[in-house]
Protein backbone atom coordinates (compact mmCIF):
# COMPACT_ATOMS: atom_id res chain seq x y z
CA UNK A 1 0.00 0.00 0.00
CA UNK A 2 2.97 2.51 0.62
CA UNK A 3 4.15 1.64 -2.11
CA UNK A 4 1.20 2.64 -4.21
CA UNK A 5 0.54 6.13 -2.41
CA UNK A 6 4.00 6.62 -3.17
CA UNK A 7 4.06 5.99 -6.78
CA UNK A 8 0.28 8.14 -7.20
CA UNK A 9 1.95 10.75 -5.79
CA UNK A 10 4.83 10.45 -8.22
CA UNK A 11 2.44 10.37 -11.41
CA UNK A 12 0.95 13.89 -9.84
CA UNK A 13 3.97 15.50 -8.93
CA UNK A 14 4.86 14.76 -12.45
CA UNK A 15 1.60 15.87 -13.74
CA UNK A 16 1.78 18.91 -12.07
CA UNK A 17 4.29 19.59 -12.98
CA UNK A 18 3.80 19.81 -16.83
CA UNK A 19 0.71 20.68 -16.31
CA UNK A 20 -0.60 24.32 -17.54
CA UNK A 21 -1.81 26.69 -15.02
CA UNK A 22 -4.28 28.60 -14.92
CA UNK A 23 -5.37 31.69 -12.44
CA UNK A 24 -9.47 32.17 -12.63
CA UNK A 25 -9.95 30.24 -15.24
CA UNK A 26 -10.69 26.07 -15.15
CA UNK A 27 -9.20 24.98 -18.08
CA UNK A 28 -6.04 27.35 -19.47
CA UNK A 29 -5.67 27.71 -23.75
CA UNK A 30 -3.56 24.88 -24.82
CA UNK A 31 -1.17 27.48 -26.28
CA UNK A 32 -0.52 28.77 -22.78
CA UNK A 33 1.45 27.32 -19.95
CA UNK A 34 0.01 30.43 -17.52
CA UNK A 35 -3.36 31.68 -17.92
CA UNK A 36 -4.71 34.59 -16.42
CA UNK A 37 -8.11 35.44 -16.48
CA UNK A 38 -9.39 38.84 -14.97
CA UNK A 39 -11.69 41.93 -15.85
CA UNK A 40 -10.43 43.60 -12.40
CA UNK A 41 -6.45 43.64 -12.90
CA UNK A 42 -3.86 43.44 -15.35
CA UNK A 43 -0.55 41.61 -14.79
CA UNK A 44 2.04 43.74 -12.97
CA UNK A 45 6.00 42.78 -14.15
CA UNK A 46 8.60 43.53 -12.04
CA UNK A 47 9.38 47.29 -12.02
CA UNK A 48 13.21 48.51 -11.24
CA UNK A 49 15.60 51.22 -12.56
CA UNK A 50 17.84 51.50 -15.24
CA UNK A 51 21.29 50.93 -12.82
CA UNK A 52 19.08 48.00 -10.72
CA UNK A 53 18.29 46.14 -14.46
CA UNK A 54 21.73 46.16 -15.45
CA UNK A 55 22.93 44.37 -12.35
CA UNK A 56 21.09 41.57 -13.46
CA UNK A 57 22.54 38.72 -15.62
CA UNK A 58 19.68 38.65 -17.73
CA UNK A 59 18.56 35.45 -19.38
CA UNK A 60 17.16 35.95 -23.12
CA UNK A 61 13.54 36.83 -23.00
CA UNK A 62 13.33 38.16 -19.25
CA UNK A 63 10.61 40.96 -19.34
CA UNK A 64 10.73 44.00 -16.80
CA UNK A 65 9.31 47.12 -16.26
CA UNK A 66 12.63 49.89 -16.58
CA UNK A 67 11.27 52.93 -14.19
CA UNK A 68 13.80 55.35 -15.71
CA UNK A 69 12.50 55.04 -18.96
CA UNK A 70 8.97 53.97 -18.08
CA UNK A 71 8.52 51.33 -20.96
CA UNK A 72 8.14 47.72 -20.72
CA UNK A 73 11.66 46.09 -21.83
CA UNK A 74 12.90 42.43 -23.57
CA UNK A 75 15.77 41.41 -23.24
CA UNK A 76 16.64 39.89 -26.79
CA UNK A 77 20.29 39.33 -25.81
CA UNK A 78 21.79 37.21 -23.28
CA UNK A 79 23.09 36.96 -19.60
CA UNK A 80 26.24 37.92 -20.97
CA UNK A 81 25.21 41.02 -23.30
CA UNK A 82 22.09 42.26 -22.70
CA UNK A 83 20.30 43.81 -25.64
CA UNK A 84 16.98 45.56 -23.84
CA UNK A 85 14.16 46.38 -26.55
CA UNK A 86 11.22 48.90 -25.56
CA UNK A 87 7.96 46.83 -25.63
CA UNK A 88 5.75 49.76 -25.00
CA UNK A 89 3.78 50.82 -28.28
CA UNK A 90 4.04 54.60 -27.25
CA UNK A 91 8.12 54.36 -27.21
CA UNK A 92 7.85 52.82 -31.03
CA UNK A 93 5.53 54.98 -32.32
CA UNK A 94 6.31 58.40 -30.41
CA UNK A 95 8.61 60.97 -32.21
CA UNK A 96 11.10 63.09 -30.06
CA UNK A 97 12.85 66.43 -29.75
CA UNK A 98 15.95 67.76 -29.45
CA UNK A 99 15.79 67.95 -25.22
CA UNK A 100 13.57 65.77 -24.60
CA UNK A 101 14.56 63.17 -21.78
CA UNK A 102 14.75 59.27 -22.97
CA UNK A 103 16.81 56.38 -21.43
CA UNK A 104 18.38 58.48 -18.67
CA UNK A 105 19.81 61.02 -20.63
CA UNK A 106 18.47 63.84 -23.00
CA UNK A 107 18.47 63.60 -26.49
CA UNK A 108 20.76 65.70 -29.04
CA UNK A 109 20.64 63.78 -32.26
CA UNK A 110 17.71 62.54 -34.33
CA UNK A 111 17.08 60.00 -37.24
CA UNK A 112 15.27 61.15 -40.16
CA UNK A 113 12.07 59.35 -38.25
CA UNK A 114 12.18 61.27 -35.45
CA UNK A 115 11.31 58.01 -33.52
CA UNK A 116 14.95 57.02 -32.73
CA UNK A 117 18.79 58.79 -32.28
CA UNK A 118 21.19 59.43 -29.44
CA UNK A 119 21.56 61.16 -25.68
CA UNK A 120 23.77 62.47 -23.97
CA UNK A 121 24.24 62.25 -19.75
CA UNK A 122 23.18 64.88 -17.83
CA UNK A 123 26.82 64.84 -16.20
CA UNK A 124 30.17 64.53 -17.04
CA UNK A 125 31.40 60.99 -16.18
CA UNK A 126 35.35 62.18 -16.06
CA UNK A 127 36.60 65.40 -15.56
CA UNK A 128 40.53 64.54 -16.09
CA UNK A 129 41.23 61.22 -17.57
CA UNK A 130 43.78 60.22 -20.68
CA UNK A 131 42.18 58.66 -23.60
CA UNK A 132 44.98 56.16 -22.94
CA UNK A 133 47.01 53.45 -24.93
CA UNK A 134 49.40 56.37 -26.30
CA UNK A 135 52.23 54.74 -28.35
CA UNK A 136 49.60 52.12 -29.63
CA UNK A 137 48.01 52.35 -32.70
CA UNK A 138 44.42 49.94 -32.06
CA UNK A 139 44.21 47.47 -34.47
CA UNK A 140 40.77 47.73 -35.01
CA UNK A 141 39.68 51.19 -34.44
CA UNK A 142 39.59 53.49 -37.41
CA UNK A 143 42.85 56.17 -38.04
CA UNK A 144 40.82 59.63 -38.88
CA UNK A 145 43.43 62.16 -40.25
CA UNK A 146 43.78 64.95 -41.73
CA UNK A 147 42.03 68.87 -40.71
CA UNK A 148 38.57 67.37 -39.77
CA UNK A 149 37.00 64.44 -38.70
CA UNK A 150 35.23 62.49 -41.49
CA UNK A 151 35.15 58.92 -42.11
CA UNK A 152 35.05 55.21 -40.77
CA UNK A 153 35.41 55.98 -37.04
CA UNK A 154 34.30 59.57 -36.97
CA UNK A 155 30.45 59.46 -37.91
CA UNK A 156 27.41 59.15 -36.30
CA UNK A 157 26.72 56.15 -35.52
CA UNK A 158 30.18 55.10 -34.88
CA UNK A 159 31.22 55.70 -31.38
CA UNK A 160 29.53 52.15 -29.70
CA UNK A 161 31.33 50.34 -31.97
CA UNK A 162 34.83 52.38 -31.18
CA UNK A 163 34.22 51.99 -28.04
CA UNK A 164 33.86 48.42 -27.91
CA UNK A 165 37.18 48.47 -30.15
CA UNK A 166 38.41 50.50 -27.94
CA UNK A 167 38.49 48.50 -25.27
CA UNK A 168 38.59 45.16 -26.83
CA UNK A 169 42.28 46.56 -28.12
CA UNK A 170 43.29 48.37 -24.61
CA UNK A 171 40.95 47.17 -21.92
CA UNK A 172 42.31 49.83 -19.51
CA UNK A 173 41.44 52.78 -21.90
CA UNK A 174 40.16 55.44 -19.42
CA UNK A 175 38.34 57.73 -21.64
CA UNK A 176 36.26 54.64 -22.65
CA UNK A 177 36.17 52.95 -19.27
CA UNK A 178 34.43 56.27 -18.02
CA UNK A 179 32.02 56.63 -20.42
CA UNK A 180 31.10 52.41 -20.33
CA UNK A 181 30.70 53.14 -16.23
CA UNK A 182 27.07 54.34 -17.04
CA UNK A 183 26.42 50.82 -18.57
CA UNK A 184 26.72 48.37 -21.53
CA UNK A 185 25.16 50.77 -23.70
CA UNK A 186 26.41 53.92 -22.83
CA UNK A 187 29.63 54.66 -24.99
CA UNK A 188 31.97 57.61 -25.77
CA UNK A 189 30.64 59.63 -28.48
CA UNK A 190 32.36 59.57 -32.08
CA UNK A 191 33.82 62.92 -33.23
CA UNK A 192 30.77 63.96 -35.30
CA UNK A 193 28.39 62.59 -32.26
CA UNK A 194 30.48 64.93 -29.97
CA UNK A 195 29.66 67.65 -32.34
CA UNK A 196 26.32 67.24 -32.40
CA UNK A 197 26.43 68.02 -28.66
CA UNK A 198 28.18 71.12 -28.87
CA UNK A 199 25.75 72.13 -31.76
CA UNK A 200 22.72 71.07 -29.53
CA UNK A 201 25.00 72.84 -26.26
CA UNK A 202 22.28 75.57 -25.38
CA UNK A 203 18.92 73.53 -25.74
CA UNK A 204 20.84 70.67 -23.58
CA UNK A 205 22.12 73.18 -20.73
CA UNK A 206 18.65 74.21 -20.68
CA UNK A 207 17.21 71.08 -19.99
CA UNK A 208 16.07 71.09 -15.67
CA UNK A 209 19.19 68.85 -13.94
CA UNK A 210 21.67 69.22 -16.64
CA UNK A 211 25.05 69.82 -15.54
CA UNK A 212 26.72 72.30 -18.15
CA UNK A 213 29.59 71.22 -20.39
CA UNK A 214 32.93 72.26 -19.76
CA UNK A 215 36.16 72.92 -21.94
CA UNK A 216 37.59 69.77 -23.57
CA UNK A 217 35.97 66.79 -24.40
CA UNK A 218 37.17 63.51 -25.68
CA UNK A 219 35.74 61.86 -28.31
CA UNK A 220 36.17 57.48 -29.72
CA UNK A 221 37.96 59.10 -32.33
CA UNK A 222 41.77 57.71 -33.17
CA UNK A 223 43.73 59.96 -35.22
CA UNK A 224 47.06 57.36 -34.89
CA UNK A 225 48.94 55.42 -32.76
CA UNK A 226 49.93 59.13 -30.25
CA UNK A 227 47.05 61.25 -30.52
CA UNK A 228 42.98 60.85 -30.59
CA UNK A 229 40.33 63.79 -31.38
CA UNK A 230 38.46 65.89 -28.89
CA UNK A 231 36.07 69.37 -28.78
CA UNK A 232 36.37 72.11 -27.16
CA UNK A 233 32.81 73.36 -25.97
CA UNK A 234 33.70 77.50 -25.19
CA UNK A 235 33.93 77.42 -29.24
CA UNK A 236 33.50 74.39 -31.06
CA UNK A 237 36.99 73.74 -31.99
CA UNK A 238 37.34 70.38 -33.10
CA UNK A 239 41.15 68.96 -33.37
CA UNK A 240 43.72 66.17 -32.07
CA UNK A 241 45.74 66.14 -29.23
CA UNK A 242 48.33 63.77 -27.49
CA UNK A 243 46.21 60.33 -25.54
CA UNK A 244 48.16 61.12 -22.65
CA UNK A 245 46.04 64.73 -22.11
CA UNK A 246 43.69 64.89 -19.61
CA UNK A 247 40.10 65.97 -20.49
CA UNK A 248 36.39 65.55 -19.88
CA UNK A 249 34.24 62.73 -21.03
CA UNK A 250 30.16 62.52 -21.54
CA UNK A 251 28.77 59.55 -22.00
CA UNK A 252 26.07 58.88 -24.76
CA UNK A 253 23.66 56.03 -25.66
CA UNK A 254 21.38 55.45 -27.89
CA UNK A 255 17.80 54.67 -28.09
Amino acid sequence: MKKLLTLLAAALLTATTFAQVGINIETPDPSAALDITSTTGGLLPPRMKTTQRDAISAAKGLVLFNTTTNTLQINEGDATTANWVSLSSAATSATYSIGDIVNGGVVFWLDSTGQHGLVVAFSDVATSVEWGCIGTDLPNVPNVGGDQPIGLGAEIGDGFNNTNNILKDCPTAPAALAARSLGPDWFLPSAKELNQIYINKTTLEGVSGFTSFNSYYWSSTEADNDVAWFQLFYNGYQSNDNKNLADYVRAVRAF
